[in-house]
């Protein structure tokens, strides 16, 4: 790249899209989904792309391997094939902080590279949580490890993160708009990235083996234990008092009230747990139940609270649980902790606003939020990915939060039956097993192998349709769809090796690993501010133009990029991060100081391997 490259006015445009783009990614003004499709709107009002490929995306090869690496995804865990490969994993790792990172780091590093990142620590997060309280080490302690190297485990194979399985659309791609003379880049197969991957899971458990003990936290959220399960509440957050049991007598102010003209006309903090009425038992009632005369109540409170509540509305104090000893009892109901989603529909939207009671029939004690506990007007905050709920219901209406993919249930209750296949094992064996030896033994391109297993699990029974549809993330599928025709605009008006030159003039006669490094320190950076599929689109037709100009192998420069992009450490913005922050208490200080590091690994573990191996 010696001769200067003119700016045109369609460079302008796009060059202008670009920063629309970054900015509604940094801004969070609108859903990532939504900014993709408004700017695969603008590229085709704009005439920036052709009229074909405007929605070119939702053919995509990356797109439909996606949906189908999904649906294998939930076949494989609506058989309990997950299930089973995690068990056995916690039952050998004892009690040793450092066998347990090493086992449980390392189990859903090779898991998350067949499927989802952040389905794989959704998979083990329950278990995680058993085993820190069965073990008694703070559950900071595993967590961040476990979520590290969910990430990580992205970089193993070709299908184990979305960069990733865009990688050959962009070359391709880039193909078509490669100067004269360059030769046209391959594309990668299934386990080309693999040696890198293992390296870098390898390296993530090494590097909280040896230095965990000065980057990991020592204090813990823990999951209650049912013998002591008020001291969790009281330890954790910041609940005290205990449960009791009250009637309403004629007289009282409360004949014909709710609880919401309680709280909002007395400023008590208490929780109705149960109401009993004419015989019939209600757990978790809505607040805006109506009380009559000779309902018997049972709430959570301080002492002193109740009191002074039940002398102002003249109820009559019960010194038994006697009528609510069964529906109360831990075989029946009791206190458990659900995560929101990363991904979740609810984000912004008040558990009043989602009339939470009626439709999940608990009640929400507390909600914990990095290192903060909210018991106070609850009902008016609005829900972030990552809270952790502190919930009160019986047990076989937690099912209804188990079965929402909104929430992740991390109490380990007994469990009803929640519709798992474990008879269809063989036939998710058999399909994901038949996927993989398609991609590997034969010439079909990824999504035809991929859909092959997906089809089948329907086919089979291992789910159904309408289940193969709930397990699409479809805010994933948009994403990418309404990005790719910007990366081909990037490509095609010239705009790549118009930024492209002018790197590569402003830095010099630099060795081609220098220029390497930069890449990946960029689309690194990029990660954190906006989606990994977002760097990706944007910067491999950069970085491959960056490195036809230095003479460099173009096909490794892409291959950085789609690598780099999960090197999304320092902050809690990577959806596997939100996950964990949540349920393990994290503060944007821990993320920065043990993902800082993680982050500078990362690159030294990429850039050696890519020495060694390319």
């Amino acid at each position: 790249m010696t001769e200067s490259i003119s700016f045109t006015a369609d460079m302008a445009w796009v060059m202008a899209v670009l920063g629309l783009t970054v900015f509604l990614f940094v801004s969070e003004l609108v859903r990532v989904d939504v900014t993709a499709i408004i700017i695969m709107v603008l590229l085709g009002l704009f005439g920036l792309v052709s009229g074909d490929q405007v929605f070119s995306g939702f053919a995509s090869n990356a797109v439909i391997s996606i949906i189908a690496v999904m649906i294998i995804g939930a076949g494989l865990d609506k058989t309990g094939v997950m299930n089973r490969i995690a068990q056995p994993i916690m039952r050998f790792a004892g009690n040793t902080e450092s066998r347990l990172i090493a086992l449980i780091s390392g189990s859903v590093g090779i898991i998350s590279s067949f499927m989802q990142n952040i389905g794989a620590a959704a998979l083990f997060l329950p278990a995680v949580k058993r085993i820190s309280t069965r073990t008694g080490l703070p559950l900071t302690r595993l967590l961040m490890p476990m979520g590290f190297c969910a990430i990580l485990g992205g970089t193993v194979t070709l299908v184990g993160s979305s960069p990733l399985i865009l990688l050959n659309d962009l070359i391709q791609s880039a193909n078509k708009h490669l100067p004269a003379g360059v030769d046209k880049m391959e594309e990668f197969h299934l386990f080309d990235v693999t040696p890198i991957g293992l390296a870098l899971i390898a390296a993530g458990i090494l590097y909280f083996i040896v230095f965990g003990r000065f980057v990991l936290p020592r204090s813990s959220v823990t999951e209650p234990k049912t013998t002591n399960t008020m001291r969790f509440l009281s330890d954790t957050y910041l609940i005290k008092g205990d449960v009791f049991a009250a009637v309403i007598p004629p007289e009282s102010e409360l004949d014909g009230r709710t609880l919401n003209y309680v709280r909002q006309h007395s400023g008590y903090q208490l929780n109705m747990i149960g109401l009993l009425r004419e015989g019939e038992m209600r757990l978790a009632p809505p607040p805006d139940t109506e009380f009559r005369a000779g309902d018997k109540l049972a709430f959570m409170a301080e002492e002193e609270v109740m009191r002074r509540f039940a002398e102002q509305f003249k109820l009559d104090l019960k010194s038994t649980l006697s009528d609510f000893a069964e529906a109360l009892s831990p075989a029946q109901a009791g206190i458990s902790e659900v995560i929101v989603a990363p991904r979740s529909s609810l984000i912004g939207k008040t558990t009043r606003e989602l009339q939470f009671r009626k439709r999940y029939k608990a009640a929400v004690l507390a909600i914990y939020r990095g290192n903060e506990a909210i018991t106070e007007h609850i009902s008016d905050v609005e829900l972030q990915s990552g809270d952790a709920l502190l919930l009160h219901s019986r047990w076989d209406h937690l099912k209804l939060l188990d079965q929402d993919d909104d929430f992740i249930v991390v109490t380990d209750y007994p469990r009803q039956d929640l519709d798992m296949r474990p008879e269809k094992i063989r036939w998710s064996v058999l399909f994901f097993a038949v996927s993989i030896g398609l991609v590997l033994f034969s010439d079909l391109r990824l999504s035809v192998a991929f859909m092959t297993g997906a089809i089948g699990m329907v086919v089979s029974g291992v789910l159904r349709i309408d289940e193969a549809y709930r397990s699409v993330d479809w805010r994933t599928v948009f994403l990418l769809a309404g990005l790719i025709p910007l990366g081909i605009a990037v490509d095609q008006s010239g705009t790549a090796a118009w930024i492209a030159h002018n790197v590569v003039s402003a830095m010099g006669d630099v060795a081609n690993w220098v220029l390497l490094l930069v890449v990946a320190v960029l689309a690194t950076g990029f990660s954190l501010v906006m989606s990994n599929v977002g760097a990706t689109v944007l910067l491999v037709p950069l970085a491959v133009n960056i490195a036809i100009g230095a003479g460099a192998d173009p096909r490794i420069f892409a291959l950085v990029v789609a690598l780099a992009t999960s090197n999304s450490f320092i902050l809690p913005t990577h959806q596997v991060n939100a996950l964990i922050m949540g349920a393990g208490g994290y503060r944007n200080a821990d993320f920065l100081r043990a993902g800082g590091i993680m982050s500078v690994l990362f690159l030294a573990i990429l850039m050696l391997m890519l020495t060694l191996f390319y």
